[in-house]
């Protein structure tokens, strides 16, 4: 059987780590299947969003045919070059933090940490491997899924072709993906530079590091980095980094990030790029116009994402897109195709793996349970949360101040700063807060931030409270194990219950409390 669709890949260093995870994402001996008559359900990209779709749908037990298209790595970015072993590594430059931190809990640590960087990298690797069977070509294959592996484009209505492969389909799901912008900065081309998806492959540890963009990415690795030893200059365009956070949360995270030796280089705007003896040279100009310059040994850009719109030849099947935003869809996920639908980074503006996987969900029902009349699901009626994972954490679930102001909302606010939790006293974390808005004479919570170590772990109580309708009055009746750092949240529904006390019931709270 002719399988002319199928391309091997490498993934450096092919160590016995990568090497596992290519026999499960990209298997090397994989035969493409032969197609069947029809498939109920085709998916373009087996990325989080292409995973949970065909996943969900072979496992409904209706009998229906899926077929799933990867051209590169099953599991996407997020398993890949994003969320796995970003935190993987995140997590190994926590540990360094903690040791140089040590002294003020009565521990002194050498003066020396001695980090090994490729250790440090084949950790993430070993574990990035191990989890990748849950992505893998031959699970899905188990499931019930027709995996092809080979780069998939709509030809005609109802058929995509794979190589020789012909899919022909009722309905289809692009969930392509999307990948680091590049740089149009003159020279830094032939400079050569990282981004996401080629900086985990680094075996030897660069001493100078150069990150492009303060946003999510850009933050959370300039720390990792300089955490490990490297000296890092981060550059980013805007007056302060993290700019689409509270404003409150990101002078937090910019504060800890000088405070550990990371140049910040703010409102700056890049020239050039020249390769030197000495090593990449970055010609910039600073917020006040000043030319300077910088010489590293590598540039790491993390500055914005692009749609994986290429290749796929959507004009062929009527499917309206923009090269920057993606694939166009309604409320619904479906584009201008009605039997075409898409989800995930190739189409909406939240581009996390939770969200991705949110969307798949609500792509499942529209695709196949609507045209039985059971209703259909909109993107817009979600409620997201997201953690940047910088150390503090910013998380952060429903609007913003300013946005609930721009919407008409009359709004209170209430902060919970950490030097008055007892739990992050005496973890020593006292430098964080939760911010919590909700309407002005009412206890429903409109949005919430909370940056703290493990804000991560805490923001899915009040994303939880959002979405079930539960206002501050009842989170203020539930029991908080004392002393956990997550009692804040309590802190902040206790605070909000007290301005409903009348004069009088203050008054004599006050003197229950004298006696108490």
């Amino acid at each position: 059987m002719s399988n002319s669709a199928f391309q091997r890949v490498t993934l450096p260093p092919m160590d016995e780590h990568n090497q596992k995870l290519l026999s499960h994402v990209h298997p090397p001996d994989w035969v493409n299947p032969k197609p069947a008559d029809c498939y109920d359900l085709v998916v373009i990209g087996a990325g989080t969003a292409g995973l949970v779709v065909a996943a969900g749908a072979a496992g409904l037990g209706l009998g229906l045919k899926v077929a799933l298209i990867e051209k590169h790595l099953m599991g996407g970015d997020c398993l890949n070059v994003g969320c796995v072993p970003s935190k993987c590594v995140i997590r190994s430059s926590r540990v360094v933090a903690d040791i140089r931190e040590a002294k003020p809990f009565g521990i002194n640590p050498p003066e020396h940490i001695d980090v090994d960087f490729p250790a440090v990298m084949a950790r993430m690797r070993k574990l990035r491997a191990g989890i990748s069977h849950v992505d893998s070509a031959p699970r899905f294959q188990k499931l019930g899924v027709d995996v092809f592996l080979g780069e998939g484009r709509f030809t005609d209505k109802n058929k995509i072709q794979v190589g020789d492969r012909v899919l022909k389909y009722k309905k289809a799901v692009i969930a392509t993906g999307a990948r680091a912008a590049r740089l149009s900065t003159p020279g830094i081309e032939e400079a050569g530079y990282l981004t996401n998806e080629t900086v985990f492959s680094l075996t030897t540890q660069p001493q100078r590091l150069a990150v492009i963009g303060g946003g999510p990415i850009g933050s959370e690795l300039a720390q990792a980095f300089q955490r490990l030893g490297t000296q890092v200059v981060l550059f980013h365009r805007g007056a302060h980094i993290l700019n689409k956070e509270d404003d409150d949360a990101a002078e937090i995270v910019q504060n800890v990030l000088q405070r550990e030796g990371i140049r910040l280089v703010l409102g700056s705007q890049l020239r050039r790029v020249e390769k030197t003896p000495e090593g990449k040279k970055i010609h910039f100009l600073t917020c006040t116009g000043k030319e300077e310059s910088v010489i590293v040994d590598e540039i790491l850009a993390g500055a914005g994402r692009v749609p994986n719109v290429d290749g796929l030849n959507l004009e062929a099947v009527g499917v309206e897109y923009d090269r920057r935003k993606g694939v166009i869809v309604n409320d619904y996920l479906q584009t201008t195709n009605p039997d075409i639908y898409a989800a995930g980074d190739i189409c909406m503006n939240w581009k996390f793996t939770h969200a991705a996987d949110a969307a798949a969900r609500i792509v499942i029902k529209n695709t196949l349970f609507s045209p039985f009349g059971m209703g259909r699901y909109k993107l817009s009626n979600l409620v997201m949360p997201w953690v940047t994972f910088t150390d503090p954490e910013i998380a952060h679930v429903g609007m913003y101040e300013q946005e609930a102001q721009e919407k008409g909302f009359d709004i209170n606010t209430i902060k919970i700063d950490f030097s008055h939790v007892d739990r992050a006293i005496a973890d020593g974390e006292t430098e964080g807060f939760l911010k919590i808005l909700h309407k002005k004479g009412s206890d429903e919570i409109l949005g919430a931030t909370i940056v703290a170590r493990h804000a991560g772990e805490m923001i899915s109580e009040v994303t939880t409270a959002i979405v079930n309708k539960i206002g501050l009055s009842k989170l203020s009746s539930v029991i908080h194990p004392y002393p956990t750092q997550a009692e804040c949240i309590k802190k902040a529904a206790d605070a909000y219950r007290r301005t409903l006390l009348t004069p009088t019931s203050k008054k004599l709270l006050g003197l229950l409390t004298k006696f108490s």
